[in-house]
């Protein structure tokens, strides 16, 4: 394939058609998220408290209403605090950064950063801050490596620390609920991108994963109160609940791109782009000098609800930014059957055959994200997909076992 003659249709194909197949459900559910509920009552378990609030652009209620916003105009919650994650509050900072310590010009309120904090040192953010009670609002995706969850369990674990009560308001699994998939962390290569051994797709929910946390990793120090939704399923993706999608992040723009992540962000541990700087990021993957060979390649696998198309795009900015690349872009056209983690380990094993250049990032990320030296060393050896799925089994099923005790939902 001769790249040079694809270059000028590079722009026009970095955007394609929407990832998720099959038929859209004809009734949404009438979802009330766990904020919903709390309102619902008044507030009334947060009466008499100060309150500092852990959220960022995805805390909204259904009318699209920051509930900080909320909170501050209503006299029945001393709300005196937000406390922001990576990307921060308000959402202003790219992937690895965070907005810092500022004063909100909407509401007044103190913003305090807990990106890269832990222990004692988050301990003492909140200690300083004056709460009785943090309050946890945001929106998750479903993987290990996407970082609010470890910020939720960085929070817990800090307010314990600091003595201080910890309530979690519940909002879906964009992706559903109903398994786990994928490998489970090593505990010997926890990282901010996976502190504790749970599976890299863990079909749970935010307040189900602050139990599991609260039961097997902190002890059950945490005075922990979560407060569930109504009306949500297992089974439900993000389009089945009516609620309004805000982007968790600057590189998940749709639920589609959720739907696909928990396996392609697996390329950020490789020298191929992940889709960062396209409008399809996580949907599009490639490299320079990549042609319809990995398609044709990945196609053949058949796998489980998803295709394969020979995509050329130029990034904006991140890997390969302002040049022209070849690969693919996935289309799943059967989310019921489609696995996310077998699938990217799928893409990594045939990229890994039909380009020459590829190579793992030097500083092992692979492992980070994937959890373990597990899967950077099978593919490295030869192994087939199956055979690296077949692998993580044991440690998945037991995962599965320990999640089982913590669900909340159907």
């Amino acid at each position: 394939m001769d790249l040079s003659r694809r270059g000028v249709l590079a722009s026009a194909l970095a955007a394609g058609a929407p990832v998720t197949g099959g038929a859209r459900p004809a009734r949404a559910a009438r979802i009330r998220t766990g904020f919903d509920r709390l309102a619902a009552e008044g507030y009334a378990p947060l009466a008499g408290q100060a309150v500092g609030v852990v959220t960022n652009p995805t805390g909204v209620t259904q009318d699209v209403r920051h509930i900080v916003d909320v909170l501050h105009a209503d006299p029945r919650v001393g709300l005196t605090g937000v406390f922001g994650p990576e990307h921060g509050f308000r959402g202003t900072a790219q992937a690895g950064g965070s907005e810092g310590r500022y004063n909100d010009p909407a509401t007044g309120l103190p913003v305090y950063d807990t990106y890269t904090k832990s222990g004692q040192a988050l301990a003492d953010v909140f200690t300083a801050s004056g709460v009785d009670t943090v309050v946890f609002d945001i929106q998750d995706v479903g993987a290990r490596f996407y970082t609010y969850i470890w910020t939720l369990y960085d929070c817990m674990e800090a307010a314990a620390l600091a003595g201080k009560r910890f309530v979690v308001l519940d909002r879906p699994n964009p992706v559903t609920g109903r398994a786990a998939y994928g490998p489970v962390l090593d505990p010997a290569f926890a990282t901010f991108v996976g502190r504790q051994p749970i599976a890299q797709a863990h079909g749970m929910t935010a307040a189900e994963l602050a139990r599991l946390f609260n039961a097997e990793f902190l002890g059950g120090k945490v005075r922990l109160t979560t407060v569930g939704m109504t009306g949500w399923r297992r089974a439900d993706f993000y389009d089945r609940t009516a609620l309004p999608w805000v982007p968790p992040s600057p590189n998940m723009p749709t639920p589609d791109t959720a739907l696909v992540y928990a396996g392609t962000c697996l390329f950020e541990g490789t020298n191929l782009s992940e889709g960062r700087g396209t409008t399809r990021p996580f949907e599009l993957l490639g490299a320079e000098g990549i042609d319809g060979r990995w398609a044709a390649a990945v196609n053949r696998l058949a796998l489980p609800g998803v295709r394969f198309r020979e995509a050329y795009f130029a990034p904006t900015f991140s890997k390969f930014a302002g040049k022209t690349v070849g690969g693919v872009q996935l289309h799943v056209h059967d989310r019921e059957l489609f696995d996310p983690v077998r699938t990217g380990i799928a893409l990594l094993v045939t990229a890994k055959r039909v380009w020459s250049g590829f190579a793992w990032r030097s500083d092992h990320w692979i492992d980070k994200l994937t959890g373990s030296a597990l899967v950077r060393t099978m593919i490295d050896a030869g192994a087939t997909a199956d055979e690296v799925v077949a692998a993580w089994q044991p440690g998945l099923e037991a995962f599965r076992t320990v999640r089982r005790k913590h669900l909340m939902y159907d």
